[in-house]
């Protein structure tokens, strides 16, 4: 299965330039037969706090699901995107997946809203973890911040042969998604498929490094600081053989790291 990461600069909280943007690599990733292509965090608008600007309603066919629905159908490509949506008068950072055939395969809500940048103050964090299966490779969902939660990425592992990873991560943190990135391939044997974006946004600069990480940390395509689209091939067999060679998760004592938790929260020592 070959997939696509599309880095791109969007333009700030401006939806029809950032179509004509994706319209653009969507086309490019069929002529290289990409199977899925993924693009970065809030895909239309760039990471914005304003969220009843840029939100859409999650009970209706919103506009921007439609909009990437209807290139899934007339390019027959499967596609990753994020969006803001609205249920109940709460705003979710969501990630959806379209399929080659125009349904809507899933949708994620970002459950780590990153503090450190004001976005719990305007998004609620999602409670669900969220697997797609796509040409019989299962893919695991999260959203940029999540990066730093080693312990979505195990749950997410258990079910998933790749986990992808869209963001909006800040230049200034570099190192760490790219460290993170690697770790996360490592600890969890699978791929990592992480997406972000380039360009600033809001007075923020943004530094790309989009890679797609073997299950044994292997960078197998990289982009740095500029707009692009990149592609591998990723394969189940390699998982399973990887997995099956060196069963690391055998050895994970879960039942301890619960306790662990547990013994912290009241204050006792581990």
């Amino acid at each position: 299965m070959i997939i696509g990461l599309c880095q791109m600069d969007m333009e700030w909280q401006d939806k029809e330039l950032n179509k004509l943007k994706c319209h653009k690599f969507i086309k490019e990733a069929k002529e290289k037969q990409v199977d899925l292509l993924i693009f970065p965090e809030m895909t239309l608008t760039g990471f914005s706090m304003n969220a009843e600007l840029i939100s859409e309603d999650i009970s209706i066919e919103s506009e921007t699901i439609t909009w990437f629905r209807n290139k899934a159908l007339e390019f027959q490509i499967n596609i990753g995107f994020g969006l803001v949506q609205k249920k109940n008068s709460l705003y979710y950072n969501n990630l959806c997946i379209v399929s080659s055939k125009g349904s809507l395969l899933s949708s994620y809500s970002k459950i780590h809203p990153f503090s450190y940048g004001e976005e719990a103050k305007y998004y609620t964090g999602g409670e669900s973890f969220v697997t797609t299966s796509i040409e019989n490779i299962n893919i695991g969902s999260t959203i940029c911040y999540d990066l730093r939660f080693p312990e979505l990425f195990q749950i997410l592992s258990y079910n998933s042969d790749a986990i992808m990873v869209m963001a909006n991560w800040p230049e200034a943190r570099r190192e760490h998604w790219i460290t993170l990135l690697k770790a996360r391939a490592i600890e969890n044997q699978c791929y990592i498929l992480g997406v972000n974006r380039v360009g600033l946004g809001n007075n923020i600069k943004y530094a790309g490094d989009s890679m797609i990480v073997s299950p044994l940390g292997e960078v197998l395509c990289h982009i740095s600081s500029c707009e692009g689209l990149i592609y591998s091939n990723i394969s189940k067999e390699q998982v399973e053989s990887i997995r099956s060679k060196f069963p690391l998760k055998k050895d994970r004592k879960e039942h301890l790291y619960m306790q662990g938790y547990e013994l912290n929260k009241k204050g006792d020592s581990v």
